[in-house]
């Protein structure tokens, strides 16, 4: 895992790593600022409609942007692995162009429309699953850290399982990806919980995507080589 953390920084100059660093950013931001100005604009009008007055109604609507960035920055983690899924291939490429150019030459691309539909996947899992856990998560604040450590470590499971599949789907056969589940769930669990630390730590998080798809890229081929 250390060995995966530090190739992985130290590949981040990149070209082609910095090209996805810049699109993935740049859509995850304009994702989140629609978001906020709908929910804006629909709570303004919202307001307008009960007769209120410009002012109650602009209130209205800051504190809708408000709840909104509140929103994504606690979903931050399921957007940006969301727009990662859809270049991940670039970077998965780069580095096994580096690292690992044998398996490179034998790898299948993804298609946008599989990025897409891998990134979407990754998204909703994260967003449902967590939504079906607020009760719990309710609950444990009473314990302090409880709530903190189930959501930490849930979203630890989740984010492996979403890095390992961006990398699996370029070598293993759609067929087999069930049995590929099966196997390497401890290591997957282990970068899923290192880049969930990366997204709680400020300016960190903004690369805890690119970092993650990296590592998990030579997780994957360190494992194939055993």
């Amino acid at each position: 895992m250390v060995r995966a953390f530090l190739l992985s920084l130290a590949q981040l100059g990149d070209r082609r790593i910095l090209a996805v660093f810049l699109k993935s950013l740049a859509v995850t931001v304009v994702l989140i600022a629609a978001f906020g100005a709908a929910l804006w604009y629909g709570a303004t009008h919202l307001a307008a409609g009960w007769g209120w007055d410009t002012t109650s109604g602009g209130l209205l609507g800051a504190v809708a942007l408000l709840a909104a960035f509140g929103v994504s920055w606690l979903l931050f983690r399921a957007i940006a692995i969301g727009v990662m899924g859809v270049f991940a291939d670039d970077v998965v490429v780069a580095v096994e162009a580096r690292h690992y150019p044998k398996a490179l030459a034998t790898a299948q691309n993804l298609s946008i429309a599989r990025g897409i539909g891998l990134g979407l996947r990754s998204a909703g899992r994260a967003i449902l699953i967590n939504l079906a856990l607020a009760p719990v998560y309710v609950g444990l604040l009473v314990t302090g850290v409880g709530t903190w450590l189930l959501f930490f470590l849930v979203n630890g499971w989740l984010l492996g399982l979403d890095l390992g599949t961006m990398v699996a789907a370029r070598h293993v056969p759609s067929a087999m990806m069930r049995d590929w589940r099966k196997t390497g769930a401890v290591d997957r669990f282990a970068l899923g919980v290192a880049g969930t630390a990366l997204f709680m730590v400020p300016f960190l998080n903004l690369f805890a995507p690119i970092l993650g798809a990296a590592m998990a890229t030579h997780l994957f081929h360190e494992r194939r080589s055993v």
